[in-house]
């Protein structure tokens, strides 16, 4: 009799042992898609948006920058109709396609922010966004009077939240694989 209440009572443990790492596999798994999506869906595009976005406005600036090295719209000198007619197709044909993929993924994406709220800093990019847009509804329309969004680009911000929510996630990710990081297990 107690042979079998033995017998009974391991098998109900190793059945208890094996529903419990089951389980806890599942959510690893859950886990590891999620991250795998966060990075696919919406912290590798922003990140690789906002890198290109910031080495063409630095290639801009270097292009045309005044004689003293500054952008014709940090100068007291205004800029020329020259300067403005070459800034308006760098934003029409560059930053502004950029800019508005960035907005896209936080609109289309927002399920997979790894914050609960959404980050003042993102609802500041769409913003800006929607500045530019009227902006450049304006230039089609034959008016030039204004040339930049009513509203600034977080561009430091924007290209600093991408980089860090990356690298959190790539960590993360390598933790969920078991892969080594930086020469040691990531546990």
């Amino acid at each position: 009799m107690i042979a079998v209440v033995v017998t009974i009572g391991l098998a109900f443990v190793g059945y208890v042992v094996t529903y419990l790492n089951g389980l806890r596999l599942a959510q690893r798994q859950e886990r590891l898609a999620r991250v795998n999506r966060q990075l696919s869906d919406f912290y590798g595009p922003l990140f690789a948006l906002t890198e290109a976005n910031s080495r063409t406005f630095g290639a801009f600036v270097e292009r045309h920058a005044r004689s003293d090295g500054r952008s014709p719209f940090v100068h007291e000198t205004p800029p020329t109709e020259e300067e403005l007619t070459e800034w308006r197709l760098w934003v029409t044909t560059v930053f502004l396609p950029n800019i508005k993929a960035m907005r896209d993924l936080v609109i289309k994406h927002a399920d997979l922010l790894s914050e609960p709220e959404m980050p003042p800093l993102l609802l500041h990019l769409c913003a800006h966004v929607s500045g530019y847009e009227i902006t450049v509804a304006r230039w089609a329309r034959g008016s030039y009077d204004q040339h930049l969004s009513v509203v600034s680009f977080p561009s430091e911000e924007i290209a600093a939240y991408a980089r860090r929510g990356f690298a959190v996630l790539k960590t993360e990710q390598a933790r969920l694989l078991g892969q080594r990081h930086g020469g040691r297990q990531v546990r």
